[in-house]
């Protein structure tokens, strides 16, 4: 019972991420911008969405963390995913707390943005390692969604880095948040779809996940 309740945790946290920045952008329309605001912005430090982002994100790594027990605790394969994904939800507590950009135009000190740019650096290098682990713990199918989702994150990572080039001096980014929510989203919804796999195969010791 454990165990599935630590698993199903994946599915809530892609829930709640998508959540919060629904929220933020119905509750400050005035600052938020699907298209053209990074999901960094509104956590960013003194940002009029900071004080009802940060606690959502840091109950979403949270989630992450607990998902990534559950993982662990699923099967000897998935420690490996599972150990990254754990990483991932550590270093995601740090978002929020220690490693704050600067809001966008404020002239803020360069190293706070050149730390958050370095962590998240960090962090979409063990989502590309996680996924590609991850990809073995299922069929055939599940390998392919994986490759796919792989493939998505790679080449909207790139087009979002050029389109936010901008961002730290405060010049215009177009299109570059919905870039990056694509590549989020992608994340986010294999995540989703590799814990219900692994609530199914929890349930049905037979059943081959995602075959």
């Amino acid at each position: 019972m454990l165990r599935k309740l630590l698993l199903s945790c994946g599915v809530v946290a892609s829930i709640l991420y998508v959540a919060t920045d629904v929220a933020a952008a119905i509750l400050h329309p005035a600052y938020h911008s699907f298209r053209a605001r990074a999901v960094s912005e509104l956590m960013a430090s003194g940002a009029p969405t900071e004080r009802l982002v940060d606690p959502l994100f840091l109950v979403y790594d949270a989630l992450m963390i607990a998902f990534a027990i559950g993982l662990w605790l699923s099967s000897e394969r998935a420690r490996l995913a599972a150990g990254m994904l754990l990483a991932y939800g550590a270093l995601g507590l740090l978002g929020p707390t220690l490693f704050e950009m600067n809001v966008r135009g404020s002239g803020g000190s360069p190293t706070a943005d050149t730390l958050h740019i370095a962590l998240t650096g960090v962090i979409v290098l063990l989502i590309l390692a996680t996924v590609a682990v991850g990809a073995f713990l299922g069929g055939h199918r599940f390998r392919v969604y994986s490759l796919v989702t792989i493939a998505v994150m790679v080449l909207f990572g790139v087009v979002t880095w050029f389109a936010m080039r901008g961002i730290g001096t405060g010049e215009p980014t177009p299109w570059g948040g919905l870039l990056e929510r694509v590549n989020i989203g992608a994340f986010l919804l294999w995540i989703a779809v590799l814990a219900i796999a692994r609530l199914r195969a929890a349930r049905e010791p037979l059943l081959l996940v995602a075959r």
